[in-house]
């Protein structure tokens, strides 16, 4: 099957550096997050959100993870962070239909993870590297 289309240049941010999807069941929550990313990461790189279902509501949509992606990709990768079960099965059920080596789903926490991606596909990093960055938060302690 043919992978998802990322496109190459696609986004007006920093060329070269990776992507992230924010995948949530609330479109709220999505965009906070995304205005979060800003203020740590600037525009150096592409965030976009797949908040919610189709109408607006609290849910996850299949279509708007896939044009996210497509959105965000740089040509150097995309890295979706869900926030939890029915928003990790969707975006897995795409990835299956649209298998993309430069796309990784990955396990990290919501927020940690998509700040500690940012931060690091700021610098250029690779998908391998901003992969990790984002799992690597589950050991972030906050006491």
């Amino acid at each position: 099957m043919p992978g998802l289309p990322v496109r190459a240049g696609y986004h007006p941010h920093m060329s070269g550096t990776v992507g992230l999807v924010l995948v949530s069941h609330s479109p709220d929550l999505a965009a906070g997050l995304r205005e979060l990313l800003r203020q740590v990461a600037g525009d150096a790189v592409a965030v976009t959100v797949a908040g919610g279902d189709d109408d607006g509501g609290l849910g996850t949509s299949y279509e708007l993870i896939r044009d996210a992606i497509a959105e965000a990709g740089s040509g150097e990768g995309v890295v979706v962070l869900p926030d939890l079960g029915s928003s990790v099965l969707t975006a897995k059920a795409l990835l299956a239909d649209h298998p993309d080596p430069r796309v990784r789903l990955v396990d990290a926490p919501f927020v940690e993870g998509a700040v500690a991606a940012a931060v690091i596909a700021a610098t250029g990093a690779d998908l391998d590297t901003v992969s990790v960055a984002a799992e690597e938060a589950w050991h972030a302690r906050k006491l």
